[in-house]
């Protein structure tokens, strides 16, 4: 492949951002231009020659549009090798002329999807001539350039700029790449809205084929350790979090930074927006989580769980960050904040913090959402549906002799939530509407247990309490105890209460257990197991 002069284009764009800058540009080089519909009135009412598709082929636009680019004047163009003597016959014998360069993009289909449009508008949205021409352009991208975003204008006319008119072949196969990977990703928006429709009309059983695409927000440093290449990609899913936040302040976000910002702002959100909640993650997993009237106290309350631990964390809210609250946090090393927003006064006090990275994510994830989750592993990917599901008190059985209090009850479903993002297994202990102790990822629910309240008893004797917060406090199990040894040690590190999703074949013998210990246990029949 070689440099290849840009004689003619096609350009067709449903977001016309930058064409007329773009297309002046190609016209001081000589270019002709085809254009369709709104395109081509843009073009047109700027003083920029074109012409018609439908002159081009005569051939006119038809079914309201739907059929005006399936012509084969347009796709010999695009698909002929100019070189091959066959097709340089067809093209004479046809009158097809050559196209050296498409600029299209596609119906808006991901954002009328996303808007929730009536099924008929939606499906009006798949682009059919688009695509069309994008893969054949890209297909013979020795011949034909092919552009599908207008962040790659600039330096394509960069480009033609030092060639005199012309691509270079790196140009195009690299612009081909980009264009295959746009219409891939248009179609599994299609696919997957399909399914979406399916699944609401009551068909049950999963699609045979997925189909996954993400765009390039940025390339990172390095992935979960140094040796490690990474990128971050993000999908159509219109879900507030990292991924859409804006970033006011601070170094780049890390491989790391993303996954426990995603962590600890989905945690903040079960909590809605009616009562300040704070959560403190390290390595994906919680450190200290609180509600409370006044965000500070929240971030105070959560800070106080473990310290320690909370020592160069992320942390996560789910209201306006205000001025009070962020004078707290400079007072500790941190690396990520997310809210919803952040006031004026602390926006100021953080800007001193240059490192610190400051996001405002705009709103809340809905936590009740139900969408897909994904992991990769050997030669496949693991699909999910999110764990939406929230635990109210009507949903508590109650299996002891003892009744908890409701002071216990309110703390058994705050301590539950936070479990639900706890690595398993997972024992949280919470008093006050705050996390006093958290064990996280143990191979034993008894070992979670104990680790929960060794660290309750380290932060006690640091601060000089007289008791560790566990002593009266609440637990919570995201998945049942298989033995009464689990419920035992929480017993024995102060815990009054316990929530816990029941349903082992020793459930007698921890209720047992637990009346003999003047335990209340209750049990939600969910469990929340995080791998």
């Amino acid at each position: 492949m070689t440099e290849r002069l840009i004689r003619r284009a096609l350009i067709s764009l449903s977001d016309k951002s930058g064409l007329i800058y773009f297309a002046r540009a190609l016209a001081g080089y000589g270019v002709e231009i085809i254009s369709t519909g709104g395109t081509a009135k843009a073009l047109r009412d700027a003083g920029i020659a074109v012409t018609d598709v439908s002159a081009a082929t005569g051939f006119p636009e038809i079914m309201d549009g739907r059929v005006k680019t399936l012509h084969p004047k347009i796709h010999g163009g695009l698909l002929a090798l100019r070189d091959k003597p066959d097709h340089a016959q067809a093209m004479r014998a046809h009158g097809i002329e050559g196209i050296d360069l498409l600029v299209c993009n596609l119906y808006p289909f991901e954002s009328v999807a996303a808007a929730s449009s009536s099924f008929a508008e939606t499906l009006e949205n798949i682009d059919i001539g688009g695509p069309a021409m994008i893969r054949a352009a890209a297909k013979n991208h020795e011949w034909v350039t092919v552009v599908v975003d207008a962040e790659d204008y600039t330096t394509l006319l960069s480009e033609l700029a030092a060639t005199r008119g012309k691509t270079r072949a790196e140009t195009r196969r690299k612009l081909a790449q980009t264009a295959y990977a746009r219409t891939a990703a248009y179609d599994a928006a299609v696919s997957n809205w399909l399914a979406g429709e399916l699944t609401k009309s009551g068909v049950a059983e999963p699609p045979r084929r997925r189909a996954f695409a993400g765009r390039l927000r940025e390339s990172l440093r390095y992935g979960e350790n140094p040796h490690q290449q990474a990128q971050f990609y993000v999908s159509n899913e219109k879900r507030h979090g990292v991924a859409t936040a804006e970033q006011l302040q601070g170094k780049a976000l890390s491989y790391n930074n993303i996954a426990d910002t995603d962590a600890a702002y989905e945690l903040a959100a079960e909590f809605g927006s009616k009562q300040p909640a704070c959560a403190i993650i390290k390595h994906a997993n919680p450190c200290g989580v609180a509600i409370s009237s006044r965000l500070v106290d929240a971030y105070r309350e959560a800070l106080a769980c473990d310290p320690v631990s909370a020592f160069g964390g992320v942390l996560a809210f789910n209201v306006t960050l205000d001025g009070a609250t962020a004078e707290e946090i400079s007072k500790l090393f941190t690396e990520v904040i997310i809210a919803p927003d952040a006031d004026t006064d602390a926006r100021r006090i953080l800007a001193a913090k240059k490192n610190l990275r400051l996001l405002v994510a705009g709103g809340l994830p809905d936590a009740r959402a139900q969408d897909l989750a994904f992991r990769s592993v050997a030669g496949g990917i693991l699909v999910q549906t999110r764990d939406t599901a929230i635990t109210a008190k009507s949903d508590l059985k109650i299996v002891t002799k003892r009744k908890p209090t409701e002071s216990e009850l309110a703390d058994m479903l705050f301590a539950f939530t936070v479990a639900k993002h706890v690595k398993s297994n997972a024992i949280v202990y919470a008093k006050d509407s705050a996390t006093v102790g958290i064990g996280a990822g143990q191979m034993s629910r008894v070992d979670a247990a104990k680790l929960a309240a060794m660290k309750a008893r380290e932060v006690a004797e640091a601060a000089g309490w007289p008791e560790p917060k566990t002593k009266a406090s609440v637990a919570a199990s995201e998945a049942f105890f298989p033995f009464p040894d689990g419920l035992i040690a929480v017993a024995e590190a102060g815990a009054t209460a316990v929530i816990q999703p029941g349903g082992s074949v020793k459930d007698d013998d921890v209720i047992k257990a637990a009346d003999e210990l003047g335990i209340a246990m209750v049990f939600t029949g969910v469990r929340h197991f995080r791998h």
